[in-house]
Formats: structure tokens, sequence, C-alpha cells
């Protein structure tokens, strides 16, 4: 059993397997019927396989992103949604078609969309009472040129059409107060943010139904910093939810407002931040349990591994007692 554990802890892909299928009955819980646990799990297992960094982030970080996705629907495949890495954390990072795909759910709207304009692109837009886009690109074998801008637009059930149209100096605003604007999604995926950062100006103006306000609400609470509270003041409008949510994909978390000076990357000591690569023992604790859990077969050996680890439990930390909790319940099925 010894020789497990050891194997197990230095081959972290097998332990996030373990979890994951530990974690099946919340993801069951939490996943729309029309996921099944079986196709999430595999698409978090995939993508945490082609990420070496996920591999070594902060569990707790890791499955929260993940059960986080679960709750909304998004499948982490790199077109609904992504997990990140940001200061060492995974954050769950929904795509623009992941918006979309939520907003069309919500039975609200019966169409919407959101491109970005190339300069070679025709595209012509009206506001007013009769808010319309056109947008041609070049065909495929032509060049579209610099984008220059992006657009949402969408189509309410009784046949209304709304547009948000934005420059590419007003969404580089958006980006230059963003602690990430020269890393991480702005600079791998410009297009994608172009998007939401359009889509969250139209977002404003859209109905919202229960579904989407569950989505969004959660984001809401995380803090935003002052230039992006800043900006929202010059745009005079009140920050929306999508908002809130562009603000959780900017964010390094090693950077707060407690502590204003602090370099991105690095951690803040004073609020007991450790730096990524440091072993959290609390962590290598869980990972122990969750290994030793996973080799109980017999109720001698739940009985000893509860013995064993039962102090080591009750002063497990609230962020990584629910997949301890679940390790042992499994564990509990399993014994004879």
């Amino acid at each position: 059993m010894a020789t497990q554990l050891a194997e197990r802890r230095d081959n972290p892909v097998a332990i996030i397997r373990q979890n994951l299928e530990q974690m099946a009955p919340q993801f069951k819980a939490a996943l729309p019927a029309h996921i099944t646990v079986e196709k999430f799990s595999r698409v978090a297992m995939t993508a945490i396989q082609n990420n070496p960094d996920l591999q070594n982030a902060d569990r707790a970080s890791l499955f929260g992103s993940i059960v986080r996705l679960a709750q909304d629907g998004l499948l982490p495949d790199g077109r609904e949604a992504a997990i990140v890495m940001f200061g060492g954390k995974a954050q769950a990072m929904p795509m623009i078609a992941g918006v979309l795909k939520k907003i069309r759910q919500s039975g609200d709207v019966a169409k919407v969309s959101a491109q970005v304009v190339h300069e070679l692109d025709e595209f012509v837009w009206s506001l007013g009472f009769d808010e319309d886009v056109t947008h041609n690109p070049p065909p495929l074998d032509k060049p579209r040129g610099k984008v220059i801008g992006a657009y949402a637009t969408a189509v309410l059930k009784d046949g209304s059409r709304l547009l948000e149209v934005m420059s590419l100096e007003e969404i580089n605003q958006v980006r230059n107060v963003s602690r990430a604007k020269g890393n991480g999604p702005w600079v791998q995926w410009f297009g994608e943010m172009a998007r939401k950062t359009v889509m969250r100006r139209l977002s404003k103006r859209l109905p919202m139904s229960t579904d989407i306000e569950d989505f969004v609400e959660r984001d809401e609470t995380l803090p935003t910093t002052p230039e992006l509270r800043a900006v929202e003041t010059v745009e005079h409008a009140p920050q929306s939810r999508l908002d809130a949510l562009e603000g959780m994909i900017e964010e390094a978390e090693t950077i707060t407002e407690d502590n204003p000076n602090a370099e991105e990357g690095k951690p803040d000591t004073d609020r007991g931040e450790t730096l990524f690569d440091a072993p959290d023992p609390r962590q290598a604790k869980a990972d122990e349990i969750i290994a030793a859990a996973g080799n109980v077969s017999t109720k001698a050996e739940l009985a000893a591994l509860k013995e064993q680890y039962g102090a080591d439990i009750d002063a497990m930390p609230d962020e990584l007692l629910p997949v301890v909790a679940g390790a042992i319940a499994g564990a509990e099925k399993r014994a004879k």
C-alpha cells in the first residue's frame, strides 16, 4: 500500500483522475441533463492531460473550476470554456461560444452573435429604432486586414433587434485596465476577448432569465480593480454580470487591492500566500488521504484509514474538505 501511495504521489494525473471519479456524484447533481457525467469528466481530464500547468495547479482551485463549469453546463473543451492558469491557480474561463450558448438557452433571445471586424470587411451598421448590421468578409482566399473592432447583435423573441459596436480603441481601453493585458487570454485569444467585451456591453440591455441570472450571479461578488471601476464610471454604465465575469478572467489573483504594490505572479506574503511551487502541507496531506482512500476495499481498511487520518480530516480546510470527504464516501461504498 505504501508503494501504491508513493506511485500516485509521483503521478499527479492518476490522482486527479481518481479525484474526478470520486466527484462523479457532484457532477451528476450539477450538470444539465444533456451532458453526461462520463462526457464531462472525459473532456475535463483531456484538458488537464494536455496542460502540465494544470496538473501541478493548486488542487482546490482546479477542482473548484471544474465544478463551476459543471454548474454552468459548459464543457472545458476550449470552445465552450477553458481552464486557465493565473498566479499559480486554476480558473474557469467561459469562451464566447459558452456565453452565447447560455444566452440562447435562456429562452428570452431568439438569435445572438458576436463577431470581430477587420479593416477589409464590408461593414455597415445603424442605430436608432432599427438597430441593424451588415457584415460581409472578403473571400476566404483574400486577406481581411487587421482587426478594427467588434460587434454583438441579438434578436429578441418579440422581433426587436439590439446592437453594440466597439472600435479597437474602445476594446483596448478595457484591455489596458486589465492586469493581464500583456499575457493570458488577451494575448492568446484576443479575438475571443474582443467578442466577449462587446457581448458584455450588449448584455446590459438583454432581458435576463433565471438561468442567465444564475450563470452570472456568482461573478458579481468578485472584486474589480479601481481602474476597471473608473472605466465603467466614464462609460456611465453599471457593472453587468458579464463585466464581473470579465474581471475574473482578467485579474491575476496574486494582485489585490490589499496589496496594490505586489508584482504580478508573486505572492502576497502579508496574507500568507506562498510561491506556487512551494509545497502546501495541507494539500499534500489531502492527496495522501485521497490516494489512501482509493486503495480501501474492506471495512477493516476503512476503519484503519479513519483512525490514522481522523485528526487530519477534522483539521482539513474548508476548500479541501469536499474532495477529501468525497474520497472517504467512495471508500465507504466499496468497503465490504
